[in-house]
């Protein structure tokens, strides 16, 4: 994928393996923070197109995190995992950079963060 598929990935909750992808992504806990990467709002965009690949912008708590190689291949491999997905793919955007207030409020919570 190219720079350029930021401004084209969208979101698709319609797509019915959209649900199963999101809670898939939720298995997936970032090292460092107890929380799921979902809920940390470290996945910015997941679009499933109509061959059922699946496309998800995403990014790290960090450009220097020491996840950087593996977790971004850990989410192309949990989405592939889901029943009925063709293939993945994944973009590490940078631009908005991740902060505090992409969490979700149950992670804010857990992490006592109001």
């Amino acid at each position: 994928m190219t720079d350029t598929t930021t401004d084209i990935i969208k979101d698709t909750p319609e797509h019915p393996l959209y649900p199963a992808i999101v809670d898939a992504l939720k298995t997936i806990f970032d090292p460092e923070i107890p929380v799921n990467i979902y809920e940390l709002g470290l996945i910015y965009h997941i679009r499933v197109d109509d061959k059922n690949e699946v496309f998800i912008e995403m990014t790290l708590t960090s450009p220097g995190c020491p996840v950087a190689q593996s977790l971004p291949l850990e989410v192309v491999d949990t989405a592939r995992s889901v029943e009925g997905v063709t293939d993945a793919h994944i973009e590490m955007v940078w631009d908005p950079p991740w902060s505090t207030d992409r969490m979700s409020e149950a992670a804010k919570l857990q992490l006592g963060i109001f």
